[in-house]
């Protein structure tokens, strides 16, 4: 999950404890003065703010991208993209291990134990480092292959992609100061470093394909920002989390670590088989052209997963505090009002890009890379099912379980990819998007079953409004494609105007014909909730 996705320290987050932290660069109200679930909501915050930059970003960067690399080559780079991914993967995950551990027992665990947590994740770094730095030298030789590259391009993209992969190897080490952030509840520390480091990114993506670099100088891009956040991180972690440092661990603690870490890899491989191999079977039985219309024309899909995502992420270490108390009826409570919001903003979004991602697409790069109505729709109906996939997939990391999904999701990675291919060599570009819903309606069902499982929670399987509110989204979702014919605006302006409009009536419809009442104030609570927050002053540098 390319968490999605695929975050994370100032006086140290101890848990309720009154003495002060160890020196900081200035004083600051401790961090564990906040509870768990309002450290939470500002790391929500944070997030949107973090996705949203890397967005407009994302946004400036990829017309570029498109026209000077051309569309055929735009597609082998994010077929690379995906690859890197599956090597991150090798690398045996051990930041999102060290995440999770630490976020489990954030108010329990004393601060040699936490810093026993960093030496076993770094343990685990080093013994999956040979598999990591295999399998990128493996996928880097047959790249070429795995993206349909021409026989003219197959030196530079085979150095591009030993430069992407070694980059996402460092990023796994740099990562874990970001992990022991974003495991004590306080990602939102790290706001606007990470933003920052997006544009730096971009800047450099930028810089290297106007220099003529092309994908080399993309892959060099990519180690320099790896190795800049990586810094940036270190310092900052060692800034807001006090007992932030590397001790050497115990064995057991050295087996639990790579357990945990084995079984997330695991999960993820599975993730990625799942979310990222489209774009490899497109690139192998149609060609890098069809990727690039797919990945533009799911740009704002993708977007809005990732910005979900992040945001669910970031409520974990919370959530993941309340189970680790044994807080079984608050954990249950969080994740009906996270489902509930879950509806809401995938509701709002889908029906928004429905109506206005073709005029997007065709203001933004040109409307011949927009892929049809058609494909559109079934573009839009994955994103509903992952987001509802990743938000009970984190809940049930959260609980330390994940060995549970990685077993339901082993077989569905096997019947996803064996549709897409059959799909997509009867019907094409549409056969590939259908392949992957039906494939993955395995974990619709059972994740949710999982989850509810990890929290404790003894309520009706099914929500009594489920039905209602499937009601709803259809209703919104026909109307979408209706009218997506008529919305043609002239100018960036006319559009935004008309996406802002559709978003808010969508979500004001969904709200108030959708939800029932009782949750419709538990989402007003939560919404204003959030709304008041405020972080705690930051110290000064």
């Amino acid at each position: 999950m390319p968490r999605p996705a695929a975050a994370i320290t100032a006086p140290p987050p101890a848990p309720p404890s009154p003495s002060p932290p160890p020196s900081a660069p200035s004083p600051a109200p401790p961090a564990p003065a906040l509870p768990l679930t309002r450290r939470a909501s500002l790391n929500v915050v944070a997030f949107g703010l973090d996705f949203g930059v890397k967005t407009v970003v994302g946004l400036v960067v990829t017309p570029l991208l498109v026209e000077r690399l051309g569309a055929a080559l735009f597609g082998v780079w994010e077929i690379l993209g995906r690859l890197a991914g599956y090597v991150a993967v090798a690398g045996g995950e051990p930041a999102e291990a060290l995440r999770l551990v630490v976020a489990n027992r954030q108010t329990a665990a004393d601060q040699a134990t936490q810093r026993r947590s960093v030496g076993g994740a770094l343990i685990v770094w080093l013994g999956f480092l040979p598999l990591a730095v295999l399998a990128g030298a493996l996928l880097a030789w047959y790249a070429p292959t795995l993206s349909g590259a021409g026989p003219e391009w197959q030196a530079s993209v085979r150095v591009a992609a030993a430069l992407l992969f070694g980059g996402g190897i460092l990023g796994a080490l740099s990562a874990l100061p970001e992990a022991a952030l974003h495991g004590m509840n306080l990602g939102y520390k790290r706001m606007e470093l990470q933003a920052a480091l997006h544009v730096v990114s971009g800047l450099l993506t930028a810089g290297a394909v106007y220099a003529g670099l092309g994908l080399v100088g993309l892959g060099g891009a990519q180690i320099i920002g790896a190795v800049l956040g990586g810094l940036c991180f270190w310092a900052l972690a060692r800034g807001y989390v006090g007992w932030f440092g590397a001790a050497r661990p115990t064995r057991p603690e050295v087996g639990k670590m790579v357990n945990l870490s084995a079984w997330l890899s695991g999960g993820d491989m599975i993730s990625k088989l799942l979310l990222a191999s489209d774009v490899l079977i497109l690139g192998m039985m149609l060609s890098p052209a069809v990727v690039t219309t797919y990945v533009l024309t799911s740009f704002a899909p993708r977007a809005a997963v990732s910005i979900h995502g992040s945001a669910v992420g970031a409520a974990m270490p919370g959530l993941g505090g309340l189970i680790g108390e044994g807080q079984h009826a608050r954990a249950s409570l969080v994740r009906r009002e996270l489902l509930v919001l879950t509806w809401l903003f995938v509701t709002a979004v889908g029906v928004t890009i429905l109506l206005w991602n073709r005029s997007f697409v065709a203001l933004w790069v040109g409307a011949d890379h927009h892929a049809g109505t058609a494909v559109e729709l079934l573009i839009v109906l994955i994103a509903v099912q992952t987001a509802f996939i990743r938000a009970d997939a984190y809940i049930i990391d959260a609980a330390l379980q994940s060995w549970l999904r990685v077993v339901i999701s082993t077989g569905a990675v096997v019947v996803t990819i064996a549709f897409a291919i059959v799909f997509t060599r009867a019907w094409g570009l549409p056969g590939l998007c259908l392949g992957v819903i039906l494939g993955r309606l395995t974990q619709t069902v059972a994740y949710p079953i999982l989850a509810r499982r990890s929290v404790g929670d003894q309520g009706a399987v099914v929500a009594p409004g489920l039905v209602r509110a499937l009601l709803v989204s259809a209703v919104l979702f026909f109307l979408a494609v209706r009218y997506a014919d008529r919305a043609a605006p002239a100018s960036w302006f006319a559009w935004a105007a008309g996406v802002a409009l559709t978003l808010t009536a969508a979500a004001g419809v969904a709200f108030a014909a959708g939800l029932s009442a009782d949750s419709r104030r538990a989402v007003a609570r939560r919404v204003a909730e959030i709304a008041r927050k405020r972080a705690p002053k930051r110290p000064s540098t």
